[in-house]
């Protein structure tokens, strides 16, 4: 009986590709994408919600943890010697989240079943990226299951501590500049009325800055309400405009370009990158599939689409050193290092090199954009607090020189 199947398969520029196909089995769909040049990844059911889009996960922080527990253990029961469906059957008992034990269960399901570990994994691309599922591809077509989970868990590790080093790092500036704004709106809208109350009736002549302080709260009760609005919608309006393609490229350059911070970043980026790639080129997988794979990986379009051509260049035959530098979206140091690498045949390396130089340098670059920026909130935080208490200052000494 002829059904229709959901595909994803990496074509040979290393894009990912969707889709769906009449067959009258998932092998039969897998060997005619194979013609087509493609390689599967996934055939069968669709994913709930793949007709609208397919996404490489964004993992919270709780699924990130899963699938670093998953991987630790996994590379530590394959290492120990145990069986394959033993090993996934003691990593569903660990598992502490529910949800996840059933992931972990269904993979198992779907392995007994005849699929191999990888295809299992691609039944559940919300949690398994196509980079953990080609590298476990790779190992299980060369026989080195647990050194590949060794790998992916080193490397599910350092892009966790990075993201956590980074998102720690900007908690405490963020939470400054929202104490120091709620501070005011509360001196604005509560204190500051209750002041008022000794001018409302007085004949004296009020000092500018007093009043301009009054005039400004005022303004904050009247019409608190409209300008939370207009915040909200413009929020609203630019999350809807970033979502678009071309509001996500517009977005993604931007943000490089922003001082400090842009630095950060485009390390943060080329760390990621290195880290996919290094994993990837060690076990075997092509270089043009690998770019492919990791630019997936990465959440900045603009780095995104440099790197496909990046990966049209080395399709050529040109290597990756001379692209990636023709491309302008990497540091110029990353190019130098690859160029090395392609000449000492040592590419694995030197991208595992390249990354370990660029998860430094972001957490140099993040050090240097929150001793720049905590400073600048406290000091605008200051002065504008400062205004408001030397207002009510001089509106006292008004009052007390008038009395005399």
């Amino acid at each position: 009986m002829t059904s229709t199947f959901f595909f994803r398969a990496v074509a040979a520029d290393g894009r990912m590709r969707t889709g769906s196909l009449s067959g009258d089995n998932e092998k039969l769909i897998a060997r005619e994408l194979r013609k087509q040049g493609l390689t599967p990844i996934y055939v069968g059911v669709a994913p709930k919600g793949s007709s609208i889009e397919i996404k490489l996960p964004s993992f919270g922080k709780g699924r990130r943890r899963d699938i670093l527990f998953f991987t630790q253990e996994l590379s530590t029961l394959l290492n120990a010697g145990v069986p394959l469906d033993r090993a996934i059957s003691i990593t569903g008992e660990l598992t502490e989240r529910a949800e996840f034990r059933f992931i972990v269960l269904d993979v198992l399901r779907v392995l007994k079943g005849g699929k191999s570990l990888a295809d299992s994994l691609a039944t559940h691309p919300e949690y398994f990226s196509d980079l953990y599922v080609n590298m476990v591809r790779a190992g299980e077509a060369s026989g080195a299951l647990a050194v590949i989970f060794e790998r992916l868990a080193e490397f599910e590790r350092s892009h966790d501590e990075l993201r956590s080093y980074i998102v720690s790092s900007m908690i405490y500036p963020a939470l400054l500049a929202c104490v120091g704004l709620g501070s005011i709106f509360i001196l604005l809208n509560f204190v500051v009325p209750r002041f008022a109350g000794i001018f409302k009736d007085s004949p004296m002549k009020i000092p500018a800055p007093t009043q301009a302080m009054l005039t400004v709260s005022q303004f904050v009760q009247d019409y608190w309400w409209m300008a939370a609005t207009v915040l909200a919608v413009s929020i609203i309006a630019w999350r809807i405009y970033t979502r678009t393609t071309a509001g996500r490229l517009w977005w993604d350059g931007t943000r490089l370009r922003i001082p400090l911070l842009g630095d950060a970043l485009l390390k943060a980026e080329t760390a990621r990158f290195a880290r996919a790639m290094a994993t990837l080129v060690a076990n075997t997988v092509p270089l043009v599939q690998s770019i492919g794979i990791s630019a997936a990986t990465l959440g900045n379009v603009t780095i995104m689409r440099a790197l496909a051509g990046v990966a049209l260049g080395v399709k050529r035959g040109e290597g990756i050193a001379g692209p990636l530098r023709r491309s302008g979206a990497f540091p110029p140091l990353a190019s130098h290092l690859l160029s090395v690498g392609e000449e000492t045949g040592r590419l694995d390396q030197m991208f595992t090199r390249m990354a370990d130089i660029y998860e430094n340098d972001t957490r140099a670059a993040i050090k240097r954009f929150t001793a720049v920026f905590e400073p600048i909130v406290i000091l605008v935080m200051g002065v504008m607090v400062g205004a408001l208490i030397l207002s009510m200052m001089l509106a006292i000494t008004s009052i007390n020189d008038a009395a005399v």
